[in-house]
């Protein structure tokens, strides 16, 4: 039991900054979807995660062949030869992604000191999304991976390698390739526990209407980019960070100023399909005032 503790505490003390992104994508996505689906994608995310590594280390598949450096073992939890931390991270590496496609994709509504995205089953559900979050995860891996394969040279520490050197920083392109496989696998079974668990119920538990809640998962997505291009830079990569800037630089331009164009430029349709299916959300008010939103909605984008 002394054991059992003293890895669990290490498994937290030795990677902060991992559980600090896991604490607020349980902020993000309780107050999104819920406790249950909440629940649901971390454990059914973290298994899929964990299967593809435990597969990619013995099998060479997804992601090619690496390997693990059990350098931590008995100092923080690991799981049949994968870091505990590493599956972990493509639970809240996903959701963040699905929001960002969310953003990018939904109306938006300003509402005193707030900015709504215009959700509906439909859009949280659609293939759209899915592929759009998908290579939006993929982008982070793109940023994440090459830092964290020179961890001997900050606190992550050496942890894992590649049987042969890649050409993007020494992270071979398959990879990525895997990376995309598995991000739409992950997006996908989040779409599916949306739409199945706690269905019917009129509000899930856990909603809560915080001010800019949209927002909520793409800060995160934002920070994960700012987090690795700091430690990049801080290690005196200046082409690995300048590369990854290059990478985001257009699509996050691109995404602000469609989305700035977009705001309050919704339809009376758009905005009735989004109160009809989350009538919990911050304009969703109830009676009046729904009919007094609807109307006053521009019919047209």
């Amino acid at each position: 039991m002394d054991d059992f503790l003293r890895i669990a505490v290490g498994t937290v003390t030795m990677r902060p900054y991992v559980f600090a992104f896991f604490a607020f994508y349980l902020l993000a996505a309780v107050t999104h979807i819920g406790w249950k689906k909440t629940a649901c994608f971390t454990v059914i995310g973290y298994l899929i995660a964990f299967l593809s590594e435990f597969s990619s280390i013995n099998s060479g598949i997804p992601y090619g062949w690496y390997y693990y450096i059990e350098a931590t073992r008995g100092k923080e939890l690991w799981v049949a030869g994968v870091p505990f931390f590493d599956s972990l991270s493509y639970v809240f590496l996903s959701y963040c992604s699905y929001t960002a496609a969310l953003l990018t994709l939904c109306p938006l509504k300003t509402e005193r000191w707030n900015v709504i995205t215009l959700e509906s089953r439909a859009i949280r559900r659609s293939s759209s999304v899915l592929v759009l979050a998908s290579f939006y995860q993929v982008f982070l891996d793109i940023i994440i991976d090459p830092v964290a394969l020179q961890g001997r040279r900050w606190f992550l520490g050496q942890i894992y390698g590649y049987r042969e050197a890649g050409i993007h920083f020494g992270v071979p392109l398959s990879n990525y390739a895997g990376w995309l496989v598995v991000s739409f696998v992950l997006v996908f079974a989040l779409q599916r526990i949306d739409a199945c668990v706690a269905k019917g119920v009129e509000r899930p538990s856990g909603i809560v209407n915080l001010p800019f809640r949209s927002l909520l998962g793409p800060a995160l997505y934002l920070s994960v980019i700012i987090f690795n291009l700091t430690v990049t830079i801080c290690l005196g990569e200046n082409l690995m960070a300048l590369c990854g800037i290059f990478i985001f630089t257009l699509p996050v331009f691109i995404v602000g100023v469609f989305q700035a164009r977009r705001v309050n430029r919704y339809s009376r349709g758009e905005l009735a399909e989004h109160v009809r299916d989350y009538p919990y959300s911050p304009v969703g008010g109830g009676g009046k005032y729904v009919r007094d939103s609807v109307q006053s909605a521009p019919s047209t984008m």
